[in-house]
């Protein structure tokens, strides 16, 4: 049995992505699956994956600054014959690695240089030097590994340019976790919902702001705002009055607050990172049969159009979300017929079954 190490000091030890889909399907595929973790929770077994924890830091810098000289005594502990990188930070542990003759797979769930182009707590004169010095360096490491394993096309384009060994294993859902054919007792409310990181560049403000243009319709916001500034600045619109503050939401709450809505808003700003991004929420809110009301990227429409599924709003104008979200909340046959589509496309091919078979194959030819 191949002894395989995820790592990850970044994310939480449940993130969907890592152990949800990835880690669990691993350990269910045969794999001896050890996922390690730095949130201070302990260690625990879970389905199948030995989850090891190497303490929380006390802050961010910290964590930069240090934490990668921790993982690299446990990934040394463990002896995996494959590591699996979540985190750009850790891929500097990934060159010992190497030298020491192990399989490394960096993950790379989104574009982090072009990301750092849009964070507002980076200073704006360091963002550009900052990014080209992330992408010369994921560029770098990524040349010496085993394999890539990205989320958009650009992303393996990009690093193709680096290692030929580069494979999409797309966030989309797993439909057994929310079993289309289950009876439903949950009552539809008049209104929609968000549900996942809370920022300004994910569209918080310009969704509570469309609210007050709606009368009878509610949002049902779930997730946890970046920071109490933002929070507080979404508070003070009145669009707030018509917000149901959901919290963090276990993956149950969030099965059951898609099922209660009308439609489901992913509203992204346009920033370089996100117009090329596939955002799981979208694929979450059409498994869970509720139409999409979306940013109007043109790869989203190439992505989704067969489907049929969602309206197309420009995220920076509140009163066309408001208006969107109207179509849908007053013609409920059509949200309906909108969500029956969605969701077919998702059992078709939007699904994490037929990105599982993907992620297994790409192990099983570094295994060899």
């Amino acid at each position: 049995m191949k002894k395989v190490c995820h790592l990850t000091t970044v994310h939480v030890r449940y993130d969907t992505r890592i152990f949800v889909k990835e880690c669990s399907s691993l350990a269910a595929n045969g794999f001896d699956v050890t996922l390690v973790v730095a949130d201070g929770l302990g260690n625990e077994v879970k389905n199948g994956v030995s989850i090891q924890d190497i303490g929380k830091p006390s802050s961010r810098l910290k964590r930069l600054l240090t934490y990668h000289k921790k993982m690299i005594i446990k990934a040394f502990e463990i002896e995996a014959d494959i590591y699996h990188f979540h985190d750009p930070e850790l891929l500097r542990i990934g060159k010992t690695l190497v030298r020491k003759g192990k399989k490394i797979i960096y993950d790379s769930h989104e574009d982090v240089p072009r990301q750092v182009l849009d964070k507002a707590y980076i200073p704006s004169l360091i963002r550009k030097p900052l990014s080209s010095f992330i992408q010369n360096y994921e560029n770098k490491i990524v040349s010496k590994i085993s394999g890539v394993i990205t989320v958009t096309p650009n992303l393996e384009n990009r690093f193709l340019k680096s290692n030929s060994n580069v494979v999409q294993v797309r966030n989309f859902p797993k439909i057994q976790e929310f079993n289309p054919e289950e009876e439903v007792n949950l009552v539809k409310e008049n209104a929609v919902c968000y549900v996942g990181a809370i920022s300004k560049v994910r569209g918080v403000l310009n969704m509570v702001e469309a609210m007050e243009h709606l009368k009878d319709t509610k949002l049902l916001l779930g997730g946890k705002f970046e920071n109490e500034e933002l929070r507080d600045q979404a508070i003070k619109t009145e669009g707030w009055k018509k917000v149901q503050e959901l919290g963090f939401l276990t993956r149950e709450d969030v099965k059951n607050t898609l099922k209660k809505s009308i439609a489901g808003l992913v509203v992204l700003e346009p920033t370089r990172s996100y117009v090329d991004s596939i955002p799981v929420k979208m694929f979450e809110y059409m498994i869970a049969g509720i139409p999409v009301i979306a940013s109007d990227f043109p790869y989203w429409r190439e992505l989704i159009a067969e489907a049929d599924c969602a309206l197309f709003v420009n995220p920076k104008k509140p009163k066309e979300i408001a208006s969107a979200i109207t179509n849908l909340t007053s013609n409920k046959v059509l949200a309906n017929e909108m969500g029956n589509r969605g969701q077919k496309a998702v059992i078709a091919k939007f699904n994490w079954s037929i990105e599982e078979k993907k992620l297994i194959s790409f192990y099983n030819q570094l295994t060899i």
